[in-house]
């Protein structure tokens, strides 16, 4: 099968026709792909435990354009990346700060994505075959999701709300789990 690279991750997915997000803009093998790793995670709980990763590094890898949902989407995808990557909080708790940020999301601008999405997409996480394998990789996905955006790493913890939530676990703690 043919492979096109991802107009924003920068990944190679099998060149089909077909449906796309409304507003995070992939390829439609790059969306496909996401929707196999997806299922896979809402069918087993261990895989499930980095489902929220998976969306957010997904996310901020597929920016789409200047309007108001996408500017929304990515900022308090980042904030939830912060959250767990920098802020050592669990899962639950990087979320909670994030649906706290949310109130705010009219005051988000846009932030220009950066030229290099990362080294890891959801090609490679597609690709593992066991559920460690899964999980370790998510992470690595998710960290070099971070670092890719970098450049706005200040404005995005200009975002995070007063109350950010105490340290709780590592983020190394999902993947033992």
């Amino acid at each position: 099968m043919k492979t096109l690279k991802c107009s924003s991750c920068g990944g190679e997915f099998p060149e089909i026709d077909g449906p796309v997000h409304p507003y995070m803009k992939s390829s439609p093998g790059c969306w496909a792909t996401f929707g196999e790793v997806l299922s896979r995670e809402y069918s087993d709980p261990e895989y499930f435990s980095v489902h929220r990763l998976t969306v957010d590094s997904y996310a901020v890898q597929h920016p789409g354009s200047k309007d108001r949902q996408s500017i929304q989407s990515v900022a308090l995808h980042l904030i939830r990346l912060c959250m767990f990557l920098e802020r050592d909080l669990v899962a639950e708790k990087a979320n909670d700060v994030m649906l706290e940020a949310g109130k705010y999301k009219h005051t988000f601008i846009w932030l220009a994505p950066p030229p290099f999405m990362g080294e890891i997409t959801c090609a490679d996480v597609a690709k593992t075959t066991t559920k460690d394998m899964h999980k370790k990789l998510v992470l690595e996905w998710a960290r070099s999701s971070w670092d890719a955006w970098s450049s706005h790493h200040d404005t995005i913890r200009s975002w995070l709300p007063a109350q950010q939530g105490s340290r709780r676990d590592s983020a190394a703690s999902i993947v033992r789990s």
